[in-house]
C-alpha cells in the first residue's frame, strides 16, 4: 500500500499548511510531509497572499490527491468516519461545517493584517481599522460555540474540524498579543496547549529560513 503524502508549505508562515497538517493528524492518517522550499516561486505567492488559488497542502492518498483544506476535511472524514471530526449531533455538525467554511473563506482583512509568524511575539503591534471586524467576528463564533457545547473546544470535549481550521487564527492572536474577551483568551490558550499545536511550533521554530517580506510590521 502507498504512503500517504502531505506536501506542505512554510510550518512558520503557512496557516494552510498548519490546518491540513492538523485535519490528518486529527484522523490519525500517518503521512510522509514533503515540505515546498521557500524560494519557489508559487509557495512565496502563497505564503505573500499574491495567489488566488492555494495548492499546498496537497495530500496524496491511494491514488487520490486532495490540495483544498476544507476538501482534505471532507476526505479524511469520509476515510474514518468514526473518528468524530466532526461531531456526532446533525445540528452540530452543520454548525460546524458552517464555521469552518467562514474562516475558509473570509476574514481577508485579518490574513493581511497579522501574517502568521510562529517565531515572533509583538507586544505592541499596529492592528488596522478593517481587521478589527473580523477579529470581533471570530470572537462571536468562538463565544457562541463554546456556550453552546461547553468548551474547552469549540464543540465539546474534544477537538474537531473546526478547531484545525481556527488553530492558526488563535496563534495569530498570541503572536500580536491582539486584546480579546477573557473566554476567546481561554480558547487561545486551549490551542496553544494542544500537543499538536506545540509539536508543530517546534518544528517552526526550527525552521532555518525566514522570509523578509513577513517580518515588516505595518
Amino acid at each position: 500500500m502507498a504512503v500517504a503524502e502531505l506536501t506542505l508549505s512554510s510550518k512558520n508562515y503557512s496557516s494552510w499548511s498548519l490546518r491540513g497538517w492538523l485535519l490528518c493528524r486529527l484522523a490519525g492518517l500517518k503521512v510522509v510531509e514533503k515540505t515546498i522550499a521557500l524560494d519557489d516561486p508559487e509557495n512565496r505567492a502563497e505564503l505573500l497572499l499574491l495567489s488566488p488559488s492555494v495548492l499546498v497542502p496537497r495530500l496524496t492518498h491511494e491514488g487520490a490527491s486532495v490540495w483544498d483544506t476544507l476538501a482534505i476535511a471532507e476526505y479524511l472524514h469520509e476515510l474514518y468516519p468514526n473518528v468524530a471530526m466532526f461531531p456526532a449531533d446533525r445540528i452540530a455538525r452543520a454548525h460546524c461545517r458552517s464555521v469552518s467554511g467562514e474562516i475558509h473563506s473570509g476574514f481577508s482583512n485579518l490574513r493581511s493584517a497579522l501574517p502568521m509568524n510562529l517565531k515572533v511575539r509583538h507586544e505592541k503591534f499596529p492592528i488596522f481599522s478593517g481587521a478589527k471586524a473580523d477579529i470581533e467576528r471570530i470572537e462571536t463564533i468562538w463565544a457562541e460555540c463554546i456556550d453552546s457545547y461547553g468548551g474547552p473546544w469549540l464543540f465539546g470535549a474534544e477537538p474537531t474540524v473546526a478547531d484545525a481550521m481556527f488553530a492558526p487564527v488563535a496563534q495569530r492572536f498570541i503572536t500580536y498579543a491582539v486584546k480579546l474577551s477573557p473566554k476567546a483568551v481561554a480558547y487561545c490558550d486551549t490551542i496553544n496547549s494542544w500537543d499538536l499545536m506545540r509539536e508543530w511550533i517546534e518544528d517552526a521554530r526550527a525552521e532555518p529560513d525566514d522570509m523578509e517580506e513577513l517580518e515588516i510590521e505595518f
